[in-house]
């Protein structure tokens, strides 16, 4: 039988900005890292990174990942896949807004009830979402060889929406914070990829 095949994919959330301290909903909004606050977490993330040695990097095209890209991985921007399908859920009408400003809107209680899987008004669906980020990945399986590392800066309901599907974690369960997420590591034998694994990045202990 051969050898089973190995793929590690390291999928990270981007620096704190405004917004973030604001609890905006920032969605495919191109707002910037908020500097210098966000440098702390996404030197700690740079550390972590620091002894990994990746094969190929894909980031969302949107400022705050290429920025934090630019920062944790310096000098290889300028060789990394800037992909839209990395961006962060479309939140439609919501985007700029506060859970203050909505809270008494029964649409957007009725979204948040959800979980995601109704769309916001003018937005986007969670399945929605998964089938961008489905699409990617199968290219990221797909264009792998025996062993692989691989890096993508993106967004915090792109990792949570990951999780979702991969890990099988409750929607409520799988945020991450900023300058952080996860490392999967998917298996393909017997003609297919599983995710085999998946853990925090920074490793516990890391980002205290």
């Amino acid at each position: 039988m051969a050898a089973a095949r190995r793929l590690e994919l390291v999928v990270v959330r981007h620096g704190v900005t405004r917004w973030n301290l604001e609890r905006r909903y920032q969605g495919q909004r191109d707002i910037p890292l908020l500097l210098p606050d966000a440098v702390p977490d996404m030197e700690r993330l740079r550390e972590h990174l620091s002894g990994i040695e990746f094969d190929a990097i894909h980031c969302s095209d949107l400022a705050r990942c290429r920025q934090t890209l630019a920062h944790v991985q310096p000098g290889r921007d300028t060789s990394a896949l800037f992909d839209p399908r990395l961006r962060e859920l479309d939140f439609g009408d919501y985007e700029g807004r506060t859970w203050d400003e909505l809270k008494d809107d029964p649409l957007y209680r009725a979204w948040i009830d959800s979980a995601g899987m109704r769309a916001p008004p003018g937005g986007e669906s969670s399945d929605a979402l998964w089938g961008r980020l489905s699409a990617w990945l199968e290219g990221v399986l797909a264009q792998s060889g025996d062993r692989e590392r691989v890096l993508a800066v993106s967004h915090g309901g792109v990792i949570r929406e990951l999780r979702r599907r991969l890990e099988a974690v409750d929607f409520w369960e799988g945020v991450v914070g900023q300058a952080q997420g996860r490392h999967f590591t998917f298996i393909h034998q017997e003609g297919g990829w599983r995710c085999s694994a998946s853990s925090a990045v920074p490793v516990q202990g890391d980002a205290n």
